[in-house]
């Protein structure tokens, strides 16, 4: 597990300042959401936390080590899996410990001891196009926490799947969480989202197409233990949390 600290971050492209002053942390063994309607900067701001591109300002520390616009440090999911069309699921799952220079049988027998944990079990020679969203999903989960353990950034991972597969991901999804202590910061558009699978929900505001810089306008805890969250969608407490995650993004 691992802590994250986000200080000051301020970002311009061509004289647009994209996010200005934006400070978050996300603290060991937490799952949390940046939550913003599409544009206000989210993804830019994941780039900066990933190292793909050094804020104007502030900096981006790692349990207290600072890896500003250094990449390599954090597992970074995007919204599509990329898994490789030519490649296996068992390849395509290895090949961050591949590029990091384990060989390849040691990297897949290492791979191969988490399909079942993953719920990959029986596709290790299956092509990507063989499997459904949900399981393609999984596969990329798998890849991400294999680059690294200790923190995952996770840009829409769920956007993609229908309704009824994304219930059963955001399920197994807390269920790893819990069982292999992951920390993770969420990129998500989807207010119901953020609610069901986040300890904490940061909410960010902006429109830095008018010249108004995205900021965080405040943070949410959902307080509902993970175990519980079956049920939490049908409680009042969903629908206050939700409530005032909503009040924020209205400002």
């Amino acid at each position: 597990m691992a802590e994250l600290r986000v200080k000051g971050v301020r970002q311009a492209f061509d004289g647009l300042t994209v996010i200005d002053g934006v400070s978050l942390t996300v603290a060991p063994g937490e799952i949390a959401c940046l939550l913003g309607p599409s544009g206000c900067g989210k993804t830019t701001l994941f780039h900066v936390i990933a190292g793909l591109a050094r804020p104007d300002s502030g900096t981006v520390e790692l349990d207290g080590r600072d890896i500003t616009g250094a990449p390599g440090n954090l597992a970074y999911m995007l919204q599509k899996d990329l898994l490789l069309p030519h490649k296996t699921i068992i390849d395509n799952v290895a090949l961050p410990l591949v590029l990091k220079g384990e060989a390849p049988v040691a990297a897949r027998e290492r791979a191969r001891g988490l399909f079942e944990t993953f719920g990959l079990a029986g596709t290790e020679r299956r092509w990507p196009a063989e499997l459904s969203g949900g399981m393609r999903q999984r596969a990329a989960l798998l890849r991400s926490y294999l680059f690294n353990q200790e923190f995952m950034l996770l840009d829409e991972p769920f956007s993609a799947l229908d309704a009824f597969t994304k219930a059963d991901m955001h399920r197994w999804f807390l269920e790893m969480a819990d069982a292999f202590g992951t920390t993770a910061l969420v990129i998500t558009h989807d207010i119901d989202e953020a609610v069901k699978i986040a300890d904490a929900i940061h909410v960010m505001r902006g429109a830095p197409q008018v010249g108004v810089p995205t900021r965080i306008t405040g943070s949410v805890r959902v307080g509902c233990p993970r175990g519980e969250r079956a049920d939490f969608a049908l409680s009042p407490e969903f629908l206050d949390v939700k409530r005032r995650v909503t009040e924020l993004l209205r400002g």
